[in-house]
Order: structure tokens, then C-alpha cells, then sequence
């Protein structure tokens, strides 16, 4: 009997192996962009809120001015989480790994938008 079968078990075996390698760098793929997009969401946040604490400052209210500034400084140390968390994603030696970083670096956006809309209703008027 000739041995076609075995070759045709292995051609398959190693189709399946490379689909599998490729669903791997798809998924590393998708969570890095994910990361990235994250870190920088954050970054824009934490413009956002300085701004929003540089207008405060300007209208001279010094307890408003201050607690935008805590916002905003609020906003910059997640944005700077989110971005090494944007590393770990990248240097993720699992796909679970980078995954897990992704989704840190999105709640860490999520944290600088907070603080930056925390800064932005400090300087709106009280009525």
C-alpha cells in the first residue's frame, strides 16, 4: 500500500499549523492596534484637561484652578499607563498577554477621559 495517505494527513496537519500561526499574529496584531489606539485617546484626554486647567488658572479662581490641575495631572498619569501598557502590549510574549494589556490600556484611557471631563466641569460656570 503506498504511504499517500500519510503525506496527505501531514500536508494537512501542517495547513492547519500555519492557519493557527496566522490567527496568532492576526489576534497580536489586533490587540497592539487596540493598545495603541487606547494611548492615544489618553494622550488627547490629557491635552484636553491641561487645557481645561490652563483656562481654569486663567479666570483666576484659585480652588477651581486647583482641582482642574488635579485632574488634569489625573488624566496625565493615565495617559502615561496607558502608554506602557501600549508597550506591554507590544512585547506581550502570549496572545493573552498582549490581550490583558489592550483592554488595561482602554481602562486607562477611559481614566484620563474621566479626569479630563472632571477638568472641563471645573471651569464651567456654577449656577
Amino acid at each position: 500500500m503506498p504511504l499517500f495517505h500519510d503525506e496527505e494527513n501531514n500536508m494537512t496537519l501542517n495547513k492547519a499549523l500555519i492557519a493557527l500561526a496566522l490567527g496568532f499574529a492576526l489576534a497580536a496584531c489586533s490587540n497592539q492596534k487596540q493598545a495603541d489606539e487606547a494611548a492615544a485617546d489618553a494622550n488627547a484626554a490629557a491635552a484636553d484637561a491641561q487645557a481645561s486647567a490652563d483656562t481654569a488658572a486663567a479666570q483666576g479662581d484659585a480652588a477651581t484652578a486647583d482641582a482642574a490641575q488635579a485632574a488634569a495631572d489625573a488624566a496625565a498619569q493615565a495617559a502615561d499607563a496607558a502608554a506602557t501598557s501600549a508597550d506591554a502590549a507590544a512585547t506581550a510574549p502570549t496572545a493573552a498577554a498582549a490581550d490583558t494589556a489592550a483592554d488595561t490600556a482602554e481602562e486607562a484611557a477611559d481614566t484620563a477621559k474621566q479626569a479630563a471631563d472632571t477638568a472641563e466641569e471645573a471651569t464651567e460656570p456654577k449656577k
